[in-house]
């Protein structure tokens, strides 16, 4: 005991065997408080009972306050006199009977339970898919969710819809307004910008689901109608629909619980209370289950039985507080039916607690309080505890029989027996008298039986799996490709294709290629998020077909990225080494060589003029793509810029577009005297250069500066670039020349061939001016 508090209890040691006579002591009142604050309720049950005990008429406040300290230690039993002695005094209000709720509870939960996840934790709300507020991680659906539930509703997709980020939900889930983004990852869920009807089913996941998981779509497809009418207020129809689901699939806990609720909606309280005590049965654990069971119970007014499943609830989620309320107000109206008439029952004395049951009726629940709750060191034949007493023993796990009361009311459990005889959910252990864990402390909990195949549900032991025999690799190809989906993506109007089979077909036309549907505004956010659900179903059960499906791609990126063997040829215009060529992208064969030089990761293609025997000439310069910007009909500007030359040693195709075989072009290196006359020729073809473009007009230089920029610095070492100094590709990308002649200058593998070439054109061009 506190200290401080032991000190304060000696100081004011007459006090207790000399109250007052006009009351309490206050000051030993205070003791109490302080003593219930340190937890010492002993201490506290000590000081009310001996001021209660010289009082000359019971105080219902104290009593109160005896039978709350009593509960928070619990001693449930002796707990329980002190509130009948209150009661007969006065009607309790519910709140006054929140103390006794928690600790009944906590007493289930310490006594009778095992320690797991289900006490672990404050209880949480979220909001659920139907738009009904369940407690997190206490759902009651068939099992917890996998990889073909619903993230919204937790059941089987039904319907399935796959929006623009990849992520896949029931269809209704969608259209209830419940959700206005995706919960996956939270991107906007249009229901019908995207196009004219809306959101629409994923055409191959829906078949497949189907075929697979028959018995249970069908049933969830009658649940589904049978909601509808429900809210349309069909009642009978819902029903017969709700027992076709159930028929279909007996062990869907959610199922099971809303088919109960539609019970007590029509008022059929037995077929509720059937199919609470099934829910039950398939979740022991599941506070919503007891839930839906008391609201069963007490539609068909049994409010005793309807008391041990809100117990069970508070046991379960304690935070849950609409519960203890429900529970509260029936033990103020079970305790104030003991007390009914006023007149012919007088309170009760303090000193009378011991016998109090003889002057209660014994027709009327509680008239056997005392003698089955756990009291006197033991638990009603199960555990030793010194905080709990009892009178009497029973075997383990056995409950009070039945009393049929003298006004021929119908049989209920006293409220002794709802708190005493709690039935434990299959899967745990009670302490019994044999057990060496049964005589350790009240916060010892116990622990868990070796798990039972034969008791357990197998809807409660598994998730959904494939059956082998229906697993065909058929299912999963491309429409476009004939071949397994690699990276599926699924379009707007719910068809499922190749990333790159869909991304060719659109470069061709904005339409679905198998509905002909109008796909511009997909092609314009470029929206083309992998099915996330398609490639989990590829991955876990055709793990070999996709691994052969993926190498065949990598092979493919691989012989793409070989920038020697086979080269890209975009055929346009002339390009140069170190300048800019930006390009308007809107040929369906161009956007596709662009896309593949982007996918590679190489981001390089070949440039070259076209020739009207070989279609494209034998020399050109590599391009690097800096930027892509794409416009809503799939055109793009392209940002590049030359790299190196190289020459053509064979030309080719692939799909649609040219190719080459190559190699780079790098110029010959001069030494000695050789070097020195170069380097002379160097800068004085430079000088010659920079009069020219100095000798321009405004408008002309406007035009260059924008396009190519400045003219570049002379190189001190002309020579340290395989392609010679920046500057004479930028002379000769602004010089006017042909074609053709900028071709034969691109091919020189000499840097003093490629400037007396410059040198003769700037001569030339310089004599052509207008003066």
């Amino acid at each position: 005991m506190d200290a401080g508090i032991q000190s304060h209890t000696e100081h004011f040691v007459h006090d207790i065997s000399s109250p007052s006579a006009s009351g309490p002591c206050p000051e030993m009142l205070e003791v109490a408080e302080e003593a219930c604050r340190a937890g010492d309720f002993d201490l506290a049950v000590e000081i009310y009972s001996s001021q209660l005990a010289d009082l000359q008429q019971p105080d219902r406040a104290l009593c109160l306050r005896k039978a709350d300290a009593l509960a928070r230690g619990a001693r449930i039993a002796e707990a329980l006199d002190s509130y009948c002695i209150a009661a007969s005094i006065h009607r309790f209000k519910p709140d006054e009977l929140k103390l006794l709720v928690e600790n009944i509870a906590r007493t289930i939960r310490v006594k009778e339970l095992i320690e797991s996840k289900h006490f672990a934790g404050e209880s949480r709300t979220k909001q659920c898919g139907n738009g009904g507020i369940c407690m997190e991680g206490d759902e009651y659906e068939d099992q917890p969710p996998d990889l073909f539930s619903c993230r919204l509703c937790n059941c089987l997709l039904f319907e399935p819809t796959t929006l623009v980020c990849g992520h896949t939900f029931c269809k209704r889930c969608l259209e209830d307004g419940v959700v206005k983004d995706c919960i996956c990852c939270r991107c906007k869920i249009h229901k019908s910008s995207s196009h004219a009807n809306g959101l629409r089913i994923n055409v191959v996941l829906s078949g497949m689901l189907e075929k697979w998981f028959d018995v249970e779509s069908k049933s969830r497809r009658y649940w589904l109608d049978g909601e509808r009418l429900w809210k349309s207020k069909d009642l009978f129809s819902a029903l017969e629909k709700y027992n076709k689901a159930v028929d279909l699939a007996p062990s869907i806990c959610r199922l099971l619980s809303e088919r109960a609720e539609l019970h007590m909606d029509m008022k059929n309280s037995g077929q509720a209370v059937q199919d609470a005590d099934s829910l039950c049965r398939l979740r022991p654990l599941s506070a919503k289950a007891h839930y839906i069971k008391a609201k069963a119970l007490c539609s068909s007014h049994r409010r005793e039985e309807a008391l041990q499943e809100y117990f069970y609830c508070v046991a379960l989620k304690p935070d849950w507080t609409a519960v203890k309320m429900e529970a509260q107000k029936i033990l103020s109206e079970m305790f104030s039916s003991i007390f009914e008439n006023d007149s012919l029952v007088t309170p009760l004395h303090p000193h009378q607690a011991t016998g109090s049951s003889s002057r209660i009726k014994p027709s009327l629940p509680l008239s056997s309080l005392h003698s089955s709750l756990p009291r006197d060191g033991a638990r009603a034949g199960c555990s030793k505890d010194p905080t709990l007493s009892s009178s009497k023993a029973a075997p383990c796990g056995s409950s009070s029989p039945l009393k049929q009361p003298e006004n021929g009311m119908e049989e209920s459990k006293n409220l002794t027996a709802v708190l005493s005889s709690l039935p434990v959910p299959p899967g745990l252990k009670r302490k019994c008298p044999g057990d060496s864990s049964s005589h350790g402390p009240p916060s010892k909990l116990l622990k868990q039986d070796p798990p039972c195949p034969s008791q357990s549900s197998p809807v409660l032991c598994r998730t959904r799996r494939v059956p082998s025999e229906l697993l065909d690799s058929a299912d999963m190809e491309c429409s476009l490709c004939m071949r397994l989906f690699y990276e599926p993506v699924t379009t707007p109007c719910g068809h499922t294709f190749c990333l790159k089979c869909l991304e060719r077909c659109l470069d061709h036309n904005p339409n679905c290629p198998l509905c002909k549907e109008n796909l511009a505004e997909y092609l314009a956010n470029r929206g083309y998020s992998k099915t996330f659900l398609m490639e989990e179903v590829l991955q876990r059960y055709l793990h070999e077909e996709l691994e052969e499906r993926r190498k065949v791609h990598e092979e493919e990126l691989k012989e793409l990225s070989n920038l020697n063997q086979e080269v890209p040829i975009f055929v346009c215009t002339m390009a140069f080494p170190t300048i800019p060529c930006p390009l308007h992208v809107f040929e369906p064969r161009y956007r596709l060589m662009i896309r593949r030089a982007m996918e590679t990761g190489t981001k390089q293609f070949g440039m070259c003029i076209s020739d009207e025997v070989k279609g494209f000439a034998d020399y050109g310069c590599m391009l690097e793509v800096r930027d892509v910007k794409f416009f809503p009909d799939g055109r793009s500007v392209v940002d590049t810029i030359g790299v190196a030359r190289f020459r053509v040693l064979s030309h080719g195709q692939r799909d649609g577009y040219n190719t080459a075989k190559i190699e780079y072009l790098q110029d010959k290196k001069a030494e000695g005297e050789e070097l020195r006359d170069l380097l002379r020729l160097h800068d004085s073809v430079y000088e010659q250069a920079s009069a020219w473009f100095t000798s321009l007009k405004d408008n002309m230089k406007s035009q260059i500066l924008s396009h190519f920029g400045h003219l570049p610095s002379k190189d001190p070492d002309p020579q340290g670039n395989p392609s010679g100094p920046a500057w004479c590709w930028w002379l000769l990308a602004v010089l006017p020349l042909e074609s053709k002649a900028q071709l034969t200058i691109l091919s020189m593998t000499s840097l003093k061939e490629r400037l007396v070439a410059i040198r003769r054109v700037l001569i030339f061009v310089t004599r052509k001016r207008p003066r």
